[in-house]
Protein backbone atom coordinates (compact mmCIF):
# COMPACT_ATOMS: atom_id res chain seq x y z
CA UNK A 1 0.00 0.00 0.00
CA UNK A 2 1.65 3.41 -0.99
CA UNK A 3 1.19 5.14 2.18
CA UNK A 4 3.01 8.49 3.03
CA UNK A 5 6.42 8.09 4.54
CA UNK A 6 6.18 10.67 7.71
CA UNK A 7 9.09 12.26 8.85
CA UNK A 8 8.50 13.21 12.10
CA UNK A 9 6.86 10.80 15.08
CA UNK A 10 2.84 10.66 15.55
CA UNK A 11 2.66 12.52 12.27
CA UNK A 12 -0.93 12.85 11.29
CA UNK A 13 -2.46 10.76 8.10
CA UNK A 14 -3.05 13.39 4.98
CA UNK A 15 -5.03 12.14 2.21
CA UNK A 16 -7.11 13.79 -0.16
CA UNK A 17 -10.85 13.85 -1.50
CA UNK A 18 -10.79 11.61 -4.80
CA UNK A 19 -12.52 13.08 -7.33
CA UNK A 20 -13.88 11.45 -10.79
CA UNK A 21 -10.90 13.22 -12.92
CA UNK A 22 -7.97 11.54 -10.28
CA UNK A 23 -9.83 8.17 -10.77
CA UNK A 24 -7.31 6.64 -13.22
CA UNK A 25 -4.28 8.92 -12.76
CA UNK A 26 -4.27 8.30 -9.31
CA UNK A 27 -5.02 4.50 -9.67
CA UNK A 28 -2.08 4.34 -12.32
CA UNK A 29 0.72 6.26 -10.08
CA UNK A 30 -0.55 5.54 -6.46
CA UNK A 31 1.15 8.34 -5.05
CA UNK A 32 1.93 8.61 -0.88
CA UNK A 33 -0.50 9.31 0.56
CA UNK A 34 -2.64 7.66 3.63
CA UNK A 35 -6.10 7.53 2.70
CA UNK A 36 -8.78 8.84 0.01
CA UNK A 37 -12.00 10.05 1.14
CA UNK A 38 -14.94 9.81 -1.83
CA UNK A 39 -18.64 11.20 -0.71
CA UNK A 40 -20.60 8.11 0.10
CA UNK A 41 -23.71 8.73 -1.77
CA UNK A 42 -21.82 8.38 -5.28
CA UNK A 43 -21.48 4.57 -4.49
CA UNK A 44 -24.75 3.67 -3.72
CA UNK A 45 -25.58 1.95 -6.77
CA UNK A 46 -24.84 -2.08 -6.11
CA UNK A 47 -22.91 -2.46 -8.84
CA UNK A 48 -21.64 -0.43 -12.11
CA UNK A 49 -18.39 1.27 -12.97
CA UNK A 50 -18.30 3.74 -9.78
CA UNK A 51 -18.19 1.43 -7.52
CA UNK A 52 -15.77 -0.96 -9.41
CA UNK A 53 -13.51 2.13 -9.29
CA UNK A 54 -14.28 2.72 -5.16
CA UNK A 55 -12.70 -0.89 -5.14
CA UNK A 56 -9.62 -0.96 -7.08
CA UNK A 57 -8.94 2.48 -4.84
CA UNK A 58 -9.78 0.55 -1.70
CA UNK A 59 -7.25 -2.41 -2.96
CA UNK A 60 -4.58 0.53 -2.53
CA UNK A 61 -5.64 2.94 0.09
CA UNK A 62 -7.81 2.78 3.16
CA UNK A 63 -10.76 4.59 2.56
CA UNK A 64 -12.70 7.60 4.43
CA UNK A 65 -16.97 7.92 3.56
CA UNK A 66 -17.74 11.36 3.87
CA UNK A 67 -21.64 11.80 3.35
CA UNK A 68 -23.88 14.87 2.35
CA UNK A 69 -27.25 13.67 2.36
CA UNK A 70 -28.18 12.03 5.83
CA UNK A 71 -30.14 14.99 6.88
CA UNK A 72 -28.65 14.14 10.43
CA UNK A 73 -30.39 17.34 11.85
CA UNK A 74 -34.39 16.87 10.24
CA UNK A 75 -37.00 17.08 12.64
CA UNK A 76 -38.71 14.67 9.77
CA UNK A 77 -36.54 11.99 10.39
CA UNK A 78 -33.60 9.85 9.16
CA UNK A 79 -34.72 8.69 5.12
CA UNK A 80 -34.23 4.68 5.76
CA UNK A 81 -33.70 3.69 2.37
CA UNK A 82 -30.73 6.03 2.61
CA UNK A 83 -29.31 4.28 5.68
CA UNK A 84 -29.62 1.16 4.29
CA UNK A 85 -27.98 2.18 1.31
CA UNK A 86 -24.84 4.05 3.78
CA UNK A 87 -24.70 0.69 5.62
CA UNK A 88 -24.24 -1.76 2.74
CA UNK A 89 -21.47 0.63 0.92
CA UNK A 90 -19.96 0.44 4.59
CA UNK A 91 -19.74 -3.19 4.69
CA UNK A 92 -18.59 -3.65 1.35
CA UNK A 93 -16.02 -1.12 1.52
CA UNK A 94 -14.80 -1.06 5.52
CA UNK A 95 -14.07 2.29 5.49
CA UNK A 96 -11.47 3.94 7.99
CA UNK A 97 -13.94 6.78 8.97
CA UNK A 98 -17.57 7.57 7.92
CA UNK A 99 -19.04 10.98 8.53
CA UNK A 100 -21.50 13.62 7.43
CA UNK A 101 -22.53 17.13 8.75
CA UNK A 102 -24.74 18.96 11.41
CA UNK A 103 -27.13 20.03 9.43
CA UNK A 104 -30.56 19.01 7.67
CA UNK A 105 -31.74 19.01 4.16
CA UNK A 106 -35.09 16.67 4.20
CA UNK A 107 -38.38 18.08 5.36
CA UNK A 108 -42.20 18.59 4.90
CA UNK A 109 -43.43 21.34 2.85
CA UNK A 110 -46.92 21.87 1.22
CA UNK A 111 -47.79 18.17 2.18
CA UNK A 112 -44.78 15.91 1.02
CA UNK A 113 -41.37 15.50 1.91
CA UNK A 114 -38.69 17.63 -0.35
CA UNK A 115 -35.02 17.47 0.19
CA UNK A 116 -33.27 20.65 -0.46
CA UNK A 117 -30.23 19.58 -1.94
CA UNK A 118 -28.18 21.84 0.23
CA UNK A 119 -26.55 21.39 3.61
CA UNK A 120 -28.81 23.70 5.90
CA UNK A 121 -28.18 24.92 9.32
CA UNK A 122 -29.44 24.19 12.57
CA UNK A 123 -30.73 26.63 14.98
CA UNK A 124 -28.44 25.37 18.59
CA UNK A 125 -31.07 25.35 20.67
CA UNK A 126 -31.84 22.42 23.37
CA UNK A 127 -34.60 20.79 21.18
CA UNK A 128 -32.47 20.67 17.37
CA UNK A 129 -29.51 18.86 19.84
CA UNK A 130 -31.92 16.57 21.13
CA UNK A 131 -33.13 15.70 17.15
CA UNK A 132 -29.27 15.64 16.44
CA UNK A 133 -28.53 12.92 18.65
CA UNK A 134 -31.23 10.72 18.48
CA UNK A 135 -30.38 10.68 14.52
CA UNK A 136 -26.46 10.49 15.38
CA UNK A 137 -27.36 7.87 17.63
CA UNK A 138 -29.32 5.45 15.44
CA UNK A 139 -26.33 5.91 12.72
CA UNK A 140 -24.15 4.49 14.89
CA UNK A 141 -26.64 1.50 16.10
CA UNK A 142 -27.21 0.94 12.16
CA UNK A 143 -23.64 0.80 11.26
CA UNK A 144 -22.44 -0.71 14.43
CA UNK A 145 -19.67 1.60 14.11
CA UNK A 146 -18.82 5.25 15.56
CA UNK A 147 -19.33 8.44 13.49
CA UNK A 148 -17.94 11.50 13.00
CA UNK A 149 -19.90 14.44 12.73
CA UNK A 150 -18.49 17.52 10.77
CA UNK A 151 -19.43 21.27 11.68
CA UNK A 152 -20.84 23.66 8.43
CA UNK A 153 -20.63 26.46 6.77
CA UNK A 154 -23.62 28.68 7.21
CA UNK A 155 -24.94 31.48 4.57
CA UNK A 156 -28.03 31.79 7.57
CA UNK A 157 -29.09 32.04 11.09
CA UNK A 158 -31.88 31.11 12.84
CA UNK A 159 -33.31 33.39 14.65
CA UNK A 160 -33.61 31.71 18.22
CA UNK A 161 -36.97 33.15 20.68
CA UNK A 162 -35.94 34.91 23.84
CA UNK A 163 -36.94 32.76 25.95
CA UNK A 164 -35.61 29.96 24.42
CA UNK A 165 -31.43 29.66 25.32
CA UNK A 166 -29.15 29.12 22.21
CA UNK A 167 -25.90 27.35 22.61
CA UNK A 168 -22.75 28.68 20.50
CA UNK A 169 -21.89 26.42 17.51
CA UNK A 170 -18.55 24.70 19.45
CA UNK A 171 -20.59 24.12 23.01
CA UNK A 172 -23.37 22.50 20.76
CA UNK A 173 -21.34 20.34 19.19
CA UNK A 174 -19.14 18.90 22.04
CA UNK A 175 -22.40 18.26 23.58
CA UNK A 176 -23.33 16.14 20.78
CA UNK A 177 -20.30 14.11 21.07
CA UNK A 178 -20.65 13.91 24.81
CA UNK A 179 -24.26 12.06 24.68
CA UNK A 180 -23.55 10.39 21.58
CA UNK A 181 -19.97 9.19 21.97
CA UNK A 182 -19.17 10.49 17.93
CA UNK A 183 -15.87 12.41 16.80
CA UNK A 184 -16.01 15.43 15.72
CA UNK A 185 -14.55 16.57 12.13
CA UNK A 186 -13.94 19.54 12.54
CA UNK A 187 -13.80 22.12 8.95
CA UNK A 188 -11.12 24.74 9.62
CA UNK A 189 -12.12 26.45 6.31
CA UNK A 190 -15.80 26.13 7.48
CA UNK A 191 -14.89 27.85 10.68
CA UNK A 192 -13.17 30.50 8.73
CA UNK A 193 -15.59 30.90 6.75
CA UNK A 194 -18.55 31.96 9.05
CA UNK A 195 -16.45 34.01 10.67
CA UNK A 196 -15.57 36.35 8.05
CA UNK A 197 -19.09 36.15 6.77
CA UNK A 198 -19.76 37.19 10.25
CA UNK A 199 -17.66 40.41 10.32
CA UNK A 200 -19.51 41.31 6.84
CA UNK A 201 -22.44 41.53 8.92
CA UNK A 202 -20.92 43.87 11.50
CA UNK A 203 -20.62 41.18 14.26
CA UNK A 204 -17.14 40.59 14.50
CA UNK A 205 -14.06 42.37 14.48
CA UNK A 206 -11.22 39.64 14.51
CA UNK A 207 -12.32 36.70 12.28
CA UNK A 208 -9.02 34.74 12.99
CA UNK A 209 -8.99 35.15 16.71
CA UNK A 210 -12.82 34.51 17.10
CA UNK A 211 -11.87 31.11 14.73
CA UNK A 212 -9.34 30.14 17.77
CA UNK A 213 -11.53 30.51 20.24
CA UNK A 214 -14.10 28.04 18.35
CA UNK A 215 -10.86 26.27 18.25
CA UNK A 216 -10.00 26.32 21.83
CA UNK A 217 -13.44 24.92 23.11
CA UNK A 218 -13.34 21.99 21.49
CA UNK A 219 -12.30 19.26 23.67
CA UNK A 220 -9.10 17.50 22.20
CA UNK A 221 -10.70 14.08 22.64
CA UNK A 222 -13.66 15.04 20.89
CA UNK A 223 -12.21 15.45 17.59
CA UNK A 224 -11.10 12.57 14.90
CA UNK A 225 -10.63 14.29 12.09
CA UNK A 226 -9.67 17.81 10.35
CA UNK A 227 -10.60 18.71 7.12
CA UNK A 228 -8.90 21.99 5.00
CA UNK A 229 -10.56 23.89 1.58
CA UNK A 230 -10.41 26.70 -0.23
CA UNK A 231 -13.28 29.24 -0.25
CA UNK A 232 -14.40 31.97 -2.79
CA UNK A 233 -15.74 35.93 -2.49
CA UNK A 234 -18.12 36.50 -4.30
CA UNK A 235 -19.89 40.36 -4.53
CA UNK A 236 -22.23 41.17 -6.81
CA UNK A 237 -25.78 43.07 -6.54
CA UNK A 238 -27.29 40.99 -3.90
CA UNK A 239 -24.73 41.40 -1.57
CA UNK A 240 -20.97 40.37 -0.57
CA UNK A 241 -20.35 36.79 0.91
CA UNK A 242 -17.85 34.43 1.33
CA UNK A 243 -18.75 30.60 -0.43
CA UNK A 244 -17.09 27.51 1.08
CA UNK A 245 -16.72 26.13 -2.57
CA UNK A 246 -13.76 23.89 -2.23
CA UNK A 247 -12.34 25.43 -5.91
CA UNK A 248 -8.92 26.75 -4.37
CA UNK A 249 -5.78 26.30 -2.75
CA UNK A 250 -6.02 26.70 1.28
CA UNK A 251 -5.12 30.25 2.18
CA UNK A 252 -2.57 31.67 4.14
CA UNK A 253 -5.06 32.42 7.43
CA UNK A 254 -6.44 28.91 7.24
CA UNK A 255 -3.13 27.81 7.58
CA UNK A 256 -2.59 29.47 10.15
CA UNK A 257 -5.41 28.10 11.99
CA UNK A 258 -4.90 24.90 11.19
CA UNK A 259 -1.52 24.82 12.70
CA UNK A 260 -3.24 26.05 16.00
CA UNK A 261 -5.87 23.05 15.31
CA UNK A 262 -2.91 20.63 14.87
CA UNK A 263 -1.25 21.82 18.54
CA UNK A 264 -4.74 21.54 20.20
CA UNK A 265 -5.95 18.59 18.82
CA UNK A 266 -2.34 16.31 18.05
CA UNK A 267 -1.55 14.26 15.24
CA UNK A 268 -5.49 13.63 14.20
CA UNK A 269 -5.98 12.49 10.60
CA UNK A 270 -6.24 15.44 8.05
CA UNK A 271 -8.06 15.35 4.73
CA UNK A 272 -7.83 18.34 1.62
CA UNK A 273 -10.97 19.14 0.10
CA UNK A 274 -11.16 20.33 -3.58
CA UNK A 275 -14.51 19.66 -5.20
CA UNK A 276 -14.81 22.75 -7.74
CA UNK A 277 -12.52 24.13 -10.56
CA UNK A 278 -10.22 20.55 -9.80
CA UNK A 279 -7.26 21.16 -10.78
CA UNK A 280 -4.40 18.67 -11.76
CA UNK A 281 -3.77 15.97 -9.46
CA UNK A 282 -0.03 17.55 -8.88
CA UNK A 283 -1.59 20.74 -7.53
CA UNK A 284 -3.66 18.49 -4.63
CA UNK A 285 -0.93 16.55 -3.70
CA UNK A 286 1.37 19.84 -3.25
CA UNK A 287 -1.77 20.86 -1.19
CA UNK A 288 -1.53 17.51 0.87
CA UNK A 289 2.21 17.75 1.43
CA UNK A 290 2.07 21.42 2.85
CA UNK A 291 -0.62 19.91 5.13
CA UNK A 292 2.14 17.31 6.22
CA UNK A 293 4.92 20.10 6.91
CA UNK A 294 2.56 22.41 8.47
CA UNK A 295 1.11 19.94 10.76
CA UNK A 296 4.91 18.40 11.34
CA UNK A 297 5.98 21.85 12.65
CA UNK A 298 2.61 21.93 14.89
CA UNK A 299 3.62 19.26 16.97
CA UNK A 300 7.52 19.77 16.73
CA UNK A 301 6.43 22.92 18.49
CA UNK A 302 4.18 21.55 20.91
CA UNK A 303 6.98 19.26 22.04
CA UNK A 304 10.07 21.26 21.63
Amino acid sequence: MPLADHDAPGAPAVGVGWRHPHYAQLLETQPALDFLEVHSENFFAQGGAALAVLAQGRAHYPISLHGVGLSLGSAAGLDDWHLDQLAQLVQRIEPIRVSDHAAFARGHFQGRMVHASDLLPLPFTAEALQVLCAHVQQVQDRLQRPFMVENLSAYLRWQVPPEEAAWEEAAFLTELARRTGCELLVDVNNIYVNALNVQKAGGMADPVQACRAWLDAIPAEAVGELHLAGHRHVRDDHGDIVIDDHGSRVCDPVWDLYHHAVQRFGAVPTLVEWDTDIPALDVLLDEAARARGVAQDALQGVSA
